[in-house]
């Protein structure tokens, strides 16, 4: 969290908040209930996800389902697809309206996932920052894949390729290894915490992001 780009506002557009962490991390809750607590707040705010709904996104979904998988390169091309329609359809223009913009998984995801299939996490990294804009802030909701199955699991739904106990293994040493490394603005939470305290660190590192924007009840 040392890095100088964080909490500093951009002027010529509003924050952008991307939540990552393996799945079962909790990640999508907390950006659900940062969007509201935000908006609560007056704040414009809007909430998006990756993989999209769009057309792309949804051969991502169908993908990670079928039979017959397809290849990490293959994948990752998909992703970056869909994250470049989704940049230029969705978060420059909402950026550009002055709206606080959250994102529940961005390109550490596509390293991370597709890292542990055997790419290179940071050959990933390079093509995205090719057109894709940096977050001001990215939370990593952290837990073990042992709980995070145990919470999938509890949900009664089966698990996808990618929720087996070893790849989440790797997936969450990429996303540790890129807090390591000094990932700008990336800061680590605990994910076993209940999810109210999530929220609080959560609302924490916003607040100074956003600064004298933000109202107190």
């Amino acid at each position: 969290m040392n890095d100088s780009r964080l909490f500093k506002p951009n002027q010529d557009r509003e924050t952008f908040v991307a939540f990552e962490g393996i799945d079962g991390s909790g990640k999508t809750t907390q950006a659900q209930m940062l969007k509201d607590y935000i908006a609560n707040r007056g704040i414009e705010v809007v909430l998006t996800c990756e993989p999209t709904n769009g057309p792309i996104g949804r051969a991502i979904r169908q993908a990670a389902v079928s039979p017959n998988p397809i290849s990490p390169q293959e994948e990752t091309d998909l992703f970056i697809r869909d994250r470049a329609d989704h940049v230029n359809n969705f978060i420059l223009p909402a950026l550009k309206l002055k709206q606080v913009v959250i994102t529940d998984r961005y390109y550490l995801s596509t390293m991370a996932y597709q890292g542990a299939r055997g790419l290179d996490p940071e050959a990933i990294r390079r093509k995205n920052e090719l057109f894709a804009p940096f977050p001001d802030l990215t939370l990593l909701i952290d837990i073990p894949p042992a709980i995070a199955l145990q919470r999938i699991q509890a949900r009664g739904r089966h698990l996808e390729k990618f929720e087996m106990f070893d790849f989440l293994v790797r997936v969450r040493d990429i996303y540790l290894n890129q807090v390591n490394m000094g990932f700008p603005g990336l800061v680590l939470i605990d994910g076993r915490q209940e999810p109210i305290a999530v929220h609080q660190q959560v609302t924490n590192l916003v607040e100074r992001l956003l600064g004298l924007r933000v109202r107190h009840d």
